[in-house]
């Protein structure tokens, strides 16, 4: 019997299908304090952010880990020992969070919502601003795992061009997308720039003057990974000087941004509260990857997304 121990709300929301059921058993356990005295586990099910025990937790027994979500910068590696196995369920975000940022591309060439009117115009069928095109645009991805290969796969029958940077000698999974070995080639005529990459000590800070005064102006950024990977004085002196036209922001430092901060008014910002991820089918897709590792589990085959703590992904 494979004892896991969850950190992650009610029980009943966690579908373990009915062949395997009767070879696990699952115990709601707190995010603070103590666990009662004996109380021990194989499996911890937890989330991917700071847990108060989690300390505590890791001594009762589990050898295997598993973060509910894909961002592992607020979780703290340093606990996870050799002999334990730490996996996240990456890549469950990729389709929502791939459409959305398609949705910010499409409205920012489309100029929605200003397109839009609500009085006859003084000029009909000419719109003001004029609209431009995602067709034979340049996208940079930086970043090129589960999400950016979404957004690439999405951006190609648009006849977009797109090229993106990954921290590996990988080829890339979607035909037709260029890789590129350093920053100043990833954003130097990109049009579109797209960040989906983890936040590491190589990624923090990342978009400063320097990086900003490679890009063309009227560049379109979109963040939907992390806030601290952009020097966000940078940022806004890269929009006032028109080097980007427009960033579509899901993810700030700190989240969330505080009343009065200058990107909820600026014109050039367009920021969303960390919420691209979400669909109706979100909440059950969290666990998806964990009952896939149950099964690989329980039959002694190897995990998947597993998370290497050295690398930070």
């Amino acid at each position: 019997m494979l004892r896991i121990l969850s950190q992650v709300g009610r029980l009943e929301a966690i579908d373990i299908p009915a062949d395997i059921a009767e070879q696990i058993e699952l115990i709601a356990i707190p995010a603070e304090g103590e666990l009662e005295p004996g109380l021990t586990g194989d499996v911890l099910l937890t989330r991917p952010s700071l847990v108060p025990n989690l300390a505590h937790v890791l001594s009762r027994g589990p050898r295997w880990v598993h973060l509910i979500g894909t961002g592992i910068d607020d979780f703290p590696l340093e606990l996870i020992g050799e002999d334990c196995v730490l996996t996240n369920s990456r890549g469950l975000s990729a389709m929502p969070i791939s459409e959305w940022v398609l949705a910010c591309m499409l409205s920012f060439e489309k100029r929605m919502p200003g397109s839009f009117i609500t009085e006859p115009p003084k000029m009909w069928n000419v719109p003001r601003p004029g609209f431009g095109t995602l067709h034979g645009g340049t996208l940079a991805l930086l970043g090129l795992g589960g999400i950016g290969t979404a957004v690439a796969q999405r951006a190609l029958p648009f006849g977009m061009n797109i090229k993106a940077m990954r921290n590996t000698d990988a080829p890339s999974p979607v035909p037709g997308v260029e890789l590129v070995r350093t920053i100043d080639e990833l954003v130097a005529d990109a049009d579109h720039i797209v960040m989906v990459a983890p936040l590491t000590e190589a990624t923090r800070g990342l978009f400063d003057d320097r990086v900003f005064s490679l890009m063309k102006p009227g560049v379109h950024l979109v963040n939907v990974a992390r806030g601290p990977m952009i020097d966000e004085d940078a940022l806004r002196r890269a929009l006032d000087a028109d080097i980007v036209a427009c960033a579509s922001i899901d993810s700030t430092d700190p989240e969330p941004l505080p009343a009065g901060h200058w990107m909820y008014d600026h014109p050039g910002v367009r920021v969303s509260p960390h919420s691209s991820w979400h669909w109706p089918g979100a909440f059950p897709a969290m666990f998806d990857m964990f009952i896939e590792n149950l099964r690989r589990h329980l039959a002694g085959e190897p995990l998947l997304s597993v998370v290497d703590p050295a690398n930070g992904y």
